[in-house]
């Protein structure tokens, strides 16, 4: 990555708490879902083997917690800072085994050594990653899984000609997900083992990764566009919007590929 983009204006991890309630429909709509092989995996490592009660840091609308709870999470602790997340969530799903706290992971009050299965879906790079896992793993029970999931947009090692024609457009701070170090947050495995090493908490660590693609129209551009951080800040958000939904109509044929990578990360906590 070059040295510029490396040293582009990063957005403050708080800014996280509240950069994706404007529009919860829209964002659940415009998101795309979680590979089916995420939950696959956490059902073959028998993740609530010592039970079910889970926690969901930061669900937001939804997007994975529906699929933890079809698996057997119950009961389900979504803890969401947002508001406007946290109540279209527990309308939307309005099943008895979801309960939701409005706070945020750090601020939140949960009962050490009692989660079977710990989960964030895209949202962990919104922490401080040290005293986050420190926490995760003082709250589950030994022998309980911790699971970080994301659909990372884009692939850095990966040319998107979409990319290129609109990174200009683009242009200012970027979101935490996009790494310190010119790998992504989410694809960087050597820091996020390191960070679950330094806590000295968790064993059968892993990590499995899968590259795949997807087609927009221009309006689908605009609607996903519209629920990235780096969108949602700037003061002209409705013209740049509008710009890329230009650029795919007329310089893409309406027709835009964008590559994602989802990629799970697994651990257990150790005894204590």
């Amino acid at each position: 990555m070059p040295d510029a983009q490396m040293n582009k204006p990063v957005l403050d991890q708080k800014f996280g708490r509240q950069a994706f309630g404007g529009d919860p429909a829209g964002y659940h709509a415009a998101r795309p879902p979680y590979r089916g092989w995420v939950c696959e995996t956490l059902v073959a490592h028998d993740c609530f083997a010592t039970g079910n009660v889970t926690f969901e840091i930061g669900p937001g609308t939804g997007i994975a917690t529906h699929k933890l709870l079809h698996i057997g999470a119950d009961p389900l602790i979504g803890i969401e800072p947002d508001i406007r997340l946290a109540t279209f969530l527990q309308n939307s799903i309005g099943r008895t085994e979801l309960n939701v706290i409005t706070e945020t992971f750090e601020d939140s009050v949960l009962e050490d050594h009692s989660f079977d299965l710990g989960f964030c879906a895209t949202a962990f790079h919104w922490l401080n990653e040290d005293t986050a896992l420190a926490k995760v793993a003082s709250l589950l029970k030994p022998g309980g899984w911790w699971a970080m999931v994301s659909n990372n947009f884009g692939d850095h090692l990966t040319p998107n000609t979409f990319h290129e024609a609109t990174k200009l457009l683009l242009g200012g701070p970027s979101s935490p997900s996009e790494g310190a170090t010119g790998i992504p947050f989410a694809l960087d495995t050597e820091a996020r083992f390191a960070a679950l090493n330094r806590t000295g908490a968790f064993d059968l660590m892993e990590h499995r990764m899968d590259r795949w693609s997807f087609v927009l129209d221009p309006e689908q551009v605009v609607a996903l566009y519209s629920t990235f951080s780096n969108i949602t800040i700037r003061p002209d958000k409705e013209a740049v919007l509008s710009e890329l939904g230009r650029i795919a109509r007329d310089e893409f044929g309406g027709r835009v590929t964008r590559n994602i990578v989802t990629t799970l990360y697994l651990a257990r906590r150790r005894a204590l």
